[in-house]
């Protein structure tokens, strides 16, 4: 198995990989420069020594009485003193008299582009058999000065590549000694910040628990959403996308660029935590739990889960609507028991007018609460509901009546179904509370205003602590017992929760007793908050 290496060593690798790309660029610059310098500098010794040559007296005279031989022995004494290449001396015609080759000797010598001819020095380069060759010519004068009777030609070699490269090895070796010193030095030093900000962990490893996070996270049932201090997204599954209905690229974008506003971003934004924080949101009924998050002890931000309850909310509606009908039925058969054995004793006894008239009053009061029922609510769920309701109080011993100025049309089935569920727990609610009261009664108000369907119940009962009308609604909270972890307060918070659903409120106070007026859009769509 291959050996990766360590975090420390691939920042040491790389440093010195680019140590090396940085040497190898100074040297050529460096090589350059010596060579550019190297180059000027055998102009100038050639041009010198031409010149020298071309001014002494001894050259003049001798060129101008024909004394080659002095001339040739001037020109080798002066190309071996200056370790130049080849000096050649030649008349104004061109002709070389003088040169360290042999061959050149009675030759024409090519001028080029010099004007030397013209009385002045000129300097340039040539091609040679090992290479380029910087040359110089200088004219040489008569002995009065008055006309050019020849010229000097100096020819010195240019140092090459590995030539200028020794020169510059000193400073390259020095170079390359602070660089290596420098990026091995930084390079540990980058290795263990960049360690201390990742607790530790190599790259690999950074690596290995990003993909196992994002498989983690998008495999949850539920939505999780993480914000920054600026409210940017951070990071969001699969299912949070699907609940809050926002595009795939989420991750960066702020709430407001992605459509979210309302009492969802409230949620997701508040500066608090939130528990089971109940809210609806594009036609869904979602659970928020909130929980800041901090970091070596400063705030970096939040994270959210979101939980769908719009299934389970039917389940429980559908599971409250046949609770209702068992209790009625087991209501009326105990009312219907208590009565029978009323009648049989009154007869018993002998006292049949009695029982006769027993009958009438049961039929009359049972037909009056009915009769009024069905005056004010035309919708046939509801109004079975408050009769069966009405059975369950007076087993209690509550009174439950329709406040006289209720009115309320027949609804839409789904609609109907809503508000039997926040009138059946509301009801029940109160009847309990008003069961230990002195006077019992309950009063359930019904009526549609400006297109929604109000909902009003009272009751004589010790009505709701101070404090804790928005907390009664909240998952495990209880009128009677607060917070409790069991089977109470589960009625509030469902009314709650079919009525945010719809795009409502439900409220609580205290009056003489508790108010719980509840209010749900009258619309045969849900509302996308």
């Amino acid at each position: 198995m291959t050996r990766r290496l360590s975090l420390a060593g691939q920042l040491l690798a790389l440093q010195v990989v680019i140590v090396c790309a940085v040497l190898v660029g100074v040297a050529a610059v460096t090589v350059a420069q010596s060579t550019s310098r190297a180059e000027e500098v055998e102009s100038r010794r050639a041009l010198q020594v031409a010149e020298t040559l071309a001014n002494a007296r001894a050259t003049r005279e001798a060129m101008a009485d024909g004394l080659l031989e002095y001339v040739r022995i001037a020109a080798e004494n002066s190309r071996s003193t200056s370790g130049s290449g080849d000096v050649v001396v030649a008349a104004a015609d061109g002709t070389v008299l003088a040169s360290a080759d042999p061959g050149l000797l009675g030759d024409r010598y090519e001028l080029g582009a010099s004007r030397v001819l013209e009385g002045r020095s000129w300097t340039g380069d040539v091609d040679v058999d090992d290479g380029r060759a910087a040359v110089a010519m200088a004219p040489v004068y008569s002995a009065r000065g008055d006309a050019v009777q020849g010229f000097v030609a100096v020819q010195r070699p240019y140092p090459g590549v590995l030539g200028g490269l020794a020169v510059a090895a000193p400073n390259l070796l020095t170079y390359l000694g602070l660089a290596s010193a420098i990026g091995i030095g930084g390079s540990l030093l980058l290795a263990r910040r960049v360690k201390r900000q990742t607790l530790g962990l190599e790259p690999a490893a950074i690596a290995g628990l990003a993909e196992h996070r994002d498989a983690m996270l998008h495999g949850i049932r539920e939505g999780v959403v993480g914000l920054d201090l600026q409210g940017r997204v951070t990071l969001v599954n699969d299912e949070a996308i699907r609940l809050l209905r926002i595009p795939g690229d989420a991750l960066g974008r702020t709430l407001a660029e992605l459509g979210v506003a309302g009492e969802v971003a409230d949620a997701l934004t508040s500066p608090g935590v939130e528990r089971d924080r109940a809210l609806g949101s594009a036609g869904r009924v979602l659970v928020v739990n909130r929980l800041p998050l901090r970091s070596r002890g400063r705030p970096i931000g939040s994270v959210t889960t979101l939980r769908d309850r719009t299934e389970l909310l039917e389940l429980r509606r559908e599971l409250d609507l046949t609770r209702h009908v068992t209790d009625t039925l087991r209501a009326q058969a105990h009312e219907f028991d208590n009565r029978l054995h009323t009648i049989a004793g009154l007869i018993e006894l002998g006292e049949a007018e009695e029982a006769v008239r027993f009958v009438h009053r049961v039929s009359s009061s049972r037909s009056e609460f009915g009769a009024a029922v069905t005056a004010a609510v035309r919708d046939p769920a509801l109004a079975a509901l408050l009769v069966a309701k009405a059975s369950q109080a007076t087993e209690r011993g509550v009174e439950l009546r329709v406040a006289p100025d209720s009115g309320l049309p027949a609804l839409p089935p789904e609609l109907s179904a809503d508000v039997a569920t926040v009138v059946g727990n509301l009801v029940d609610n109160a009847v309990d509370a008003a069961a230990s009261a002195e006077q019992r009664w309950v009063e359930v108000g019904l009526g549609l205003v400006d297109g929604e369907v109000d909902v009003v119940v009272r009751d004589s009962g010790p009505g709701v602590p101070p404090g804790m009308e928005a907390e009664v609604f909240r998952r495990g909270v209880s009128t009677k017992d607060g917070a409790v972890p069991g089977g109470r307060g589960i009625g509030l918070s469902l009314v709650h929760l079919v009525c945010t659903r719809r795009g409502g409120e439900v409220t609580a106070s205290s009056a003489g007793g508790s108010v719980f007026t509840a209010r749900l859009p009258a619309g045969p769509a849900l509302v996308d908050a």
